[in-house]
């Protein structure tokens, strides 16, 4: 008993005694103990990290409130019998990019069948005041509201592509501290004269923080890119049927 007691105790008081040490080895003393760079390479991370949450929590409000508002806006549409009832609500729906699309091509409508509609007190035939309204070119229109989805696109698209940039430019900062702090231990190393893994292993560990604070900052910024793409593209393909539809009407009814 005597034999097997001794070792059990010895194990005993060298967990007990490493227990303190291991304590002081966590992620906020290793943070502690990192070199200037390592801190500057963790704080740019840390920035770019909380930008591009505060990024994502906008573009995903903006883009719940564009998807209701537009759902309201083609509901009107579909409803209504004139464009003038139409253009009465886009006020109230501004954040809708079907609304911008409307506008636009509701206000190239406008103009070319004020210019296809003489004035009859100019014109040479009073009656023809009073005739059907047509356009000139359904084309124009169709270009009218290319251009307006583009602009509307481009407005979806804002502050997005500053996720990809973080997603592809996190991980690369983290090695950048962690390289760093590879070469501080091995300069460490290189003065002290030891190479036992208790003189080695805490260094390296600090060093492996900034790889680890890089994915963090990276991975969430990925997500968050293709989930925020993926709602853009939606949004176009919505405005690409609703061109075609306001083209459809536009035709039927002014051609």
């Amino acid at each position: 008993m005597r034999t097997l007691g001794s070792p059990l105790v010895a194990l005993l008081q060298a967990t007990a005694g490493a227990a303190p040490e291991s304590s002081s080895t966590g992620i906020v003393s290793l943070i502690a103990r990192a070199t200037p760079i390592s801190i500057a390479v963790l704080i740019i991370l840390g920035l770019l990290s909380v930008w591009s949450w505060g990024i994502f929590l906008y573009k995903w409000w903006t883009f719940q409130r564009a998807a209701r508002q537009s759902a309201q806006f083609l509901e009107v549409f579909r409803r209504s019998n004139k464009f003038s009832e139409v253009q009465a609500v886009c006020r109230s729906l501004a954040d809708s990019p079907l609304v911008g699309l409307f506008q636009t091509g509701y206000t190239e409508l406008t103009a070319q069948l004020r210019q296809g509609t003489p004035d009859a007190a100019d014109g040479p035939n009073p009656r023809a005041a009073a005739g059907r309204p047509t356009l000139k070119s359904v084309t124009a229109v169709d270009r009218a509201l290319l251009r307006a989805s583009a602009v509307e696109v481009n407005k979806l698209e804002s502050r997005v592509s500053f996720l990809a940039t973080v997603a592809s430019m996190g991980p690369f900062v983290g090695l950048f501290g962690t390289v760093w702090g590879i070469m501080s231990a091995f300069e460490q190393i290189g003065v002290t004269g030891s190479t036992s893994l208790q003189a080695v292993g805490t260094p390296i560990a600090e060093a492996l923080v900034a790889t680890a604070a890089g994915l963090a900052a990276a991975i969430p910024a990925v997500v968050f890119y293709n989930y925020l793409t993926q709602r853009v593209k939606i949004f176009a393909s919505e405005m690409d049927d609703f061109a075609m539809e306001f083209l459809n009407i536009s035709e039927r009814n002014f051609t």
